[in-house]
C-alpha cells in the first residue's frame, strides 16, 4: 500500500509508471473486493452473558447498534465508480497542460500521450434509507483526501492535490451558497482561509465567486466533487425556477476544471436528470431499491440479529424475518431501527425477549411509513457480489448481447411484500369465462356451449 488508509494528508509517492504526470503517479491504489469489504466493515462485538446484564448496559448497548455497518455488494461498484473518475479528471487535457507549464516536467520534442476531453461524472440516486451517504463517506475514507507534493523526477514540484471535496446541496439552490460550500470544504482539507477572503470581497455576483471557484480547483488540483442530497433543489426551488442554473453552475465547473462531479440524492431528483440530455448524460449511475424478501434480505437481517440485549435471545424466524420486512419495505436503515426500538420496548415492559408483538409495537411507535412506489431502479437484492482478481463485470456499457436480453422497463416498481396481501383467489372451474379469456380459449368455449354463433363470409 502506498499510503496508510484513514490518513487524510499524505506525502506523494510515486510509482513512476512513465506517465509523466506527477499528479497520476501519486494517486492510491485500487482496492480489492475482500479488502474493501474489511475495511468499511463495522460489527461491534455482539452481547455475551446477557442474563447478568443490568438495565444500564442494556441500553448503552443498544445505542451501538445504528454504528454496525454491514457491507453489501453495490457498496464496491460505488467504490469503484468514484475511483475511476477520479482518475479520469488528471487525464484530461487541462491537468496535463497545467503540470506541463508551471513545472516543465515534461520534455521538449517528446511524445504526446492522449488525454480526454472531460472528466466523468455520474449519480447515485435510490429511496431514502438504503445507506448511501454512509456507503460514500466510507468509500471516501479509503483515499486520502490531500496529497502533498514536493519534489518529482529530481525537481522542484510544490503544490497539493485534493483528491475530492464533499459537499451537501443548498436547500434553496443558490448558486453562491454551493459555491460557499465548495470554498468551505476546501478550507477544512488543506487548512486555508479561502471562505474568509470570498465573504469579505466586495464584488459578490455569482459570476464573481463562480470563476474564484474554478481558480480554486484548478490551483488545488481537485479531482471529484461529491454533491451530496441533490434532490434539495427539487422539493423547495421548483416554484423559483433554480435548479437549472445551479446544475448549469456544477456543469460549468466540470468542462472548464475538468474536476469530476458526483451526485447523489433520492429518486426525486430523476425529474430534473430526465429533463434535459445533458443532464441525463452527465448523471448516468445506479438507482437503488430495498431488498426484496430474500436470501440477501435474510443474510442482511441475520448479520443484526445477533445483537440482542434483552434478557433472552430471540431466533430468527420466517415469520419474524417477514413480518420486520413488510414494516421496513426491505429498506436497510428502517430494518436496523425496528430491530433497535424492538429491545427497547420489551425492556420497558419487562419482556424477556422481542416476538412479533413487539416488532408491531415499535412500528407503531416509530411511525414507519415505506414508499408505496418505488420508481426505477436495481433492488440491492440483485447486485452480484464482485469476484476477486477480475473487474470486467464492472463495465458501466453492457456487452450487446446484455442490452439485447434485457428489456428496458421505465414502469414504477410497487413496494413488495413478504407476506401476500389480500383475499385467497377463489377456485374456478376451466369452463369459467375469466379463466377461458386468460389462458385464450374463449372463443372455443362460447362456440362448444352456443353462446355464440359463428359466420363465415363467402
Amino acid at each position: 500500500m502506498k499510503y496508510k488508509l484513514g490518513m487524510q494528508t499524505v506525502e506523494a509517492v510515486y510509482d513512476n509508471s512513465g506517465t509523466q504526470n506527477p499528479l497520476i503517479e501519486a494517486l492510491p491504489e485500487c482496492l480489492g473486493p475482500e479488502q474493501f469489504a474489511q475495511q468499511i466493515r463495522c460489527c461491534p462485538p455482539p452481547p455475551q452473558a446477557c442474563q447478568d446484564m443490568s438495565m444500564a448496559e442494556r441500553r448503552q448497548g443498544l445505542a451501538l447498534l445504528p454504528t454496525v455497518f454491514v457491507p453489501l455488494p453495490y457498496m464496491y461498484y460505488v467504490y469503484d465508480s468514484l475511483y475511476r473518475m477520479l482518475t479520469s479528471s488528471y487525464h484530461t487535457l487541462t491537468s496535463r497542460e497545467r503540470v506541463q507549464k508551471i513545472n516543465a516536467l515534461f520534455l521538449s520534442g517528446g511524445s504526446v500521450s492522449g488525454y480526454g476531453a472531460q472528466a466523468q461524472s455520474g449519480a447515485l440516486l435510490g429511496t431514502p434509507g438504503l445507506g448511501k451517504t454512509s456507503t460514500l463517506r466510507r468509500c471516501l475514507s479509503l483515499l486520502p483526501q490531500v496529497i502533498s507534493h514536493e519534489k518529482y523526477l529530481g525537481k522542484a514540484f510544490f503544490c497539493k492535490q485534493v483528491l475530492w471535496l464533499h459537499v451537501e446541496c443548498p436547500s434553496d439552490a443558490s448558486q453562491k451558497t454551493m459555491a460557499y460550500n465548495i470554498v468551505r470544504a476546501l478550507d477544512m482539507a488543506v487548512g486555508s482561509n479561502h471562505l474568509d477572503y470570498l465573504l469579505r470581497a466586495r464584488s459578490g455576483s455569482v459570476s464573481s465567486v463562480s470563476t474564484y471557484i474554478k481558480t480554486l480547483c484548478v490551483t488545488y488540483n481537485v479531482g471529484l466533487l461529491v454533491v451530496d442530497e441533490i434532490q434539495n433543489v427539487v422539493a423547495t426551488a421548483q416554484r423559483t425556477n433554480r435548479i437549472k442554473p445551479l446544475i448549469r453552475f456544477l456543469t460549468e465547473l466540470t468542462n472548464d476544471t475538468c474536476t469530476a462531479v458526483y451526485f447523489t440524492g433520492t429518486i426525486l431528483a430523476e425529474t430534473v436528470f430526465q429533463s434535459e440530455e445533458y443532464l441525463r448524460r452527465r448523471t448516468r449511475g445506479p438507482r437503488l431499491l430495498p431488498f426484496k424478501p430474500d436470501g440477501a434480505y435474510r443474510a442482511f437481517l441475520q448479520a443484526l440479529w445477533p445483537y440482542q440485549y434483552t434478557p433472552e435471545q430471540a431466533v430468527l424466524t420466517d415469520r419474524l424475518a417477514n413480518q420486520i420486512y413488510d414494516y421496513s419495505g426491505g429498506i436497510p436503515a428502517y430494518i436496523s431501527k425496528l430491530l433497535e426500538e424492538a429491545q427497547a420496548q420489551a425492556l420497558m415492559r419487562g419482556v424477556s425477549r422481542i416476538d412479533r408483538k413487539m416488532i408491531a409495537t415499535a412500528a407503531d411507535y416509530l411511525a414507519i411509513q415505506p414508499p408505496k412506489e418505488l420508481g426505477t431502479g436495481t433492488f440491492l437484492s440483485d447486485f452480484q457480489a464482485p469476484a476477486a482478481g477480475s473487474m470486467e463485470h464492472l463495465t458501466d456499457t453492457p456487452t450487446q448481447q446484455e442490452a439485447e436480453d434485457t428489456p428496458e422497463d421505465t414502469s414504477p416498481v410497487k413496494r413488495l411484500y413478504a407476506v401476500p396481501r389480500g383475499r385467497k383467489a377463489a377456485e374456478r372451474d376451466e369452463r369459467d369465462l375469466l379463466v377461458a379469456f386468460k389462458i385464450g380459449a374463449l372463443r372455443e368455449l362460447l362456440l362448444s356451449q352456443d353462446m355464440v354463433e359463428e359466420v363465415v363470409l363467402c
